[in-house]
């Protein structure tokens, strides 16, 4: 007898139709019949496993307009107007945002999330708000905070102290910034930086690199090159590496060559950067997104993030990591039937193996963490972006939502659903 069983599964990885038994957490069956304490019919719908946003901004989420508005829509506005900001952060302000924030994210099926918490604001502030969500919010989600210098390592004498303070303090991963950095050079030296304080304190990295319309800018070779010397390999993610969109073909496939070598993530945020970049273009405007399908067919591990919800950087934004992964297949060109049916892997799959979370799936023994949706086929997942009926946390049930309804006035009664087998 399990603890409890959802009954009647539509799974991705199984035909027909399967129950999945829970029991002390953990997924202890799937198959047919099964019989547990508490049972739930979710009636043939979809169930995937927990969903990640790997990159995302909660220190600043909700901060839109203040203290004023972007209004170029560029990024370096974004970071002037967070820098006068972030002079009055307070922990406890900081935390009240984040947590609603984070409380939108599980509501939609999130259930791993990968923060960058700005560690150039010297009280460190909005550090400590994430840390102690981290731990406030386990019940809920996972939550690693990576230590980002936002205003760069090199580019004044105390951001390199107050990142490896971010380190002593339990930031889970190493930040970067290189393409802000002064020079080049200082910028190479930088992610060797990130990298020394990463395996001396036994963390990952995870960046921000080359997120620039500037063909020139190519820190992730850096990147990559680092990680294969210091044997990182698995350990080290890239975000958002936009100057990919500009390289020359040539360079760009010994690029994506090289990083599945050193099996570097590469983590995309598809919704901003169509936002941010190009803005410096007339016409044509570039889209400003990596390769995706380039690096996808290359074996890459290529996962999502939001990066922004209504900040500096972006009006815009509600959390649910399918709005971005939807604009992302139509930027990429990733939106034949079978890559759009793929693509739930790079919020799911893709996702765990950035996060670092080899226990996940839906298979006996992982953790049990999933989500319902109002879906039979896996394309109207992306396609609708549909309620998340349930979501699991370890094996205890922590949201429940009710399918959107429509009615005409006829009387008719309209739903989205399609006729896919």
């Amino acid at each position: 007898m399990e603890d409890i069983v959802l009954k009647n599964c539509r799974l991705l990885e199984r035909e027909g139709l399967n129950d999945i038994g829970i029991k002390l957490g953990r997924i202890s069956k799937v198959g047919r019949e099964l019989k547990g304490e508490e049972e739930y019919d979710v009636s043939g719908k979809i169930v995937l496993p927990g969903m990640g946003d790997m990159h995302i901004h909660l220190d600043s989420a909700m901060t839109l307009g203040k203290p004023r508005y972007n209004r170029s829509g560029t990024l370096l506005e974004g970071i002037e107007i967070w820098g006068e900001y972030k002079k009055s952060l307070s922990k406890d302000e900081v935390k009240e945002r984040a947590k609603k924030a984070v409380e939108w994210m599980v509501v939609q099926g999130i259930t791993m999330i990968r923060t960058h918490a700005d560690v150039t604001e010297s009280k460190l502030e909005g550090l400590k708000a994430l840390l102690e969500l981290r731990e406030e919010m386990r019940e809920l989600v996972d939550i690693q905070v990576t230590a980002f210098p936002q205003d760069g390592i090199l580019t004044d004498k105390g951001n390199l102290e107050l990142l490896e303070k971010a380190m002593e303090m339990g930031a889970d991963n190493v930040g970067m910034i290189p393409h802000n950095e002064m020079t080049r050079e200082d910028g190479v030296k930088s992610v060797s930086l990130a990298f020394e304080l990463a395996q001396k304190y036994g963390r990952g990295v995870d960046g921000h690199v080359d997120e620039t319309d500037d063909e020139g800018s190519r820190f992730l070779e850096i990147v990559a090159a680092e990680t294969i010397r210091r044997g990182m390999y698995g350990r080290v993610a890239a975000g958002h590496v936009t100057a990919m969109h500009s390289y020359n073909n040539a360079y760009a496939d010994k690029l994506i060559r090289l990083l599945k070598r050193a099996d570097v993530s590469v983590v995309v945020n598809p919704a901003v950067n169509l936002h941010l970049q190009g803005r410096y273009d007339l016409y044509p405007k570039r889209r400003g997104i990596a390769r995706v399908k380039e690096l996808l067919t290359a074996g890459v591990n290529v996962s999502v993030g939001n990066d922004c919800i209504m900040d500096p950087w972006y009006p815009l934004g509600r959390g649910d990591i399918l709005q971005s992964l939807y604009l992302l297949l139509h930027a990429a060109h990733l939106t034949s039937f079978d890559e759009v049916v793929n693509s739930l892997r790079l919020v799911t799959y893709n996702a765990a193996k950035t996060f670092g979370l080899n226990d996940y799936g839906i298979r006996e023994g992982t953790i049990a963490d999933l989500v319902v949706f109002d879906a039979r086929h896996p394309l109207e997942i992306v396609r609708d972006q549909p309620t998340r009926l349930l979501v699991m946390k370890r094996g205890k049930i922590i949201s429940v939502g009710e399918p959107e309804k429509y009615r005409l006035s006829s009387g008719k009664q309209i739903n989205f659903s399609s006729s896919l087998p």
